[in-house]
């Protein structure tokens, strides 16, 4: 089996401004914050293939107390140097999942990708949706510079990435999501990013009020659960930090 490391950022407060409030459960309760208010936990992963050293999405951006990409230091916690990842697959650009795609360097002030040695795979109506939509669950600042790359594939439709990852546009949590397939010979490994965000969300039906298409989000966790069970799917679930990975009977 591929190796799966989820990485962590912890949890958050998002109310309709979309901005993310760190909560510690340990201290924070959920009367303190502003009505409305929903409960999120932020989960980019690696997935170590016989191939590649995949990230999929990129966090929130943010910095720890030294001043290190939260996501660089999960990564060196975890073995790996951030130089190594090779593949960053985003499923969509909302800026819980786009905030670490780059960074402005402390010294230089310029921002720069975060994985200059990585392919990112975006999809391209996305890409232009979320430049359109610059505001509050889109942040142009952090994704404009990915059309200036030679490292960065715009994807349309769906297709194939090394003839062992594929993808599809899903369009149920925004416009243009897509979702990703790896499967090689240890495995088939799902990662579905908001069409597919929690475990409890696969168990249960209902439409996100939220989501782009509620209904078509409801129907697609139903499909790809049913997907996932015929063929054997690990599931990667990004805002779910207690049951970050998991497998359908």
């Amino acid at each position: 089996m591929a190796r799966i490391i989820p990485l962590s950022e912890g949890s958050f407060t998002v109310d309709a401004t979309k901005q993310f409030v760190p909560y510690n459960p340990s201290v924070d309760t959920m009367q303190q914050r502003s009505g409305g208010s929903l409960l999120v936990e932020i989960q980019p992963f690696l997935v170590i293939t016989n191939q590649d050293f995949i990230l999929f999405d990129t966090g929130l951006g943010l910095r720890n107390k030294d001043g290190v990409l939260q996501i660089h230091q999960h990564l060196i916690d975890n073995g790996v140097n951030p130089m190594e990842i090779t593949k960053v697959l985003m499923s969509h650009l909302h800026k819980d999942h786009s905030g670490g795609v780059s960074a402005v360097d402390p010294i230089t002030g310029q921002r720069q990708l975060t994985f200059p040695h990585a392919t990112y795979y975006v999809n391209r109506q996305e890409f232009q949706y979320a430049l359109e939509h610059d505001g509050k669950s889109y942040l142009a600042s952090d994704i404009s510079l990915l059309q200036n790359y030679d490292n960065v594939v715009f994807t349309e439709g769906d297709g194939t990435i090394d003839d062992y990852i594929s993808y599809e546009v899903t369009g149920g949590h925004c416009p243009y999501h897509q979702v990703f397939l790896i499967n090689d010979e240890d495995g088939k490994i799902f990662f579905g990013g908001d069409e597919a965000p929690q475990m409890s969300y696969m168990i249960r039906r209902f439409a996100a009020k939220y989501d782009y298409d509620g209904k078509r989000g409801m129907e697609l966790r139903e499909q790809f659960k049913q997907r996932g069970i015929a063929d054997d799917w690990t599931f990667l679930f990004y805002h779910d930090t207690k049951t970050p990975f998991n497998k359908f009977k």
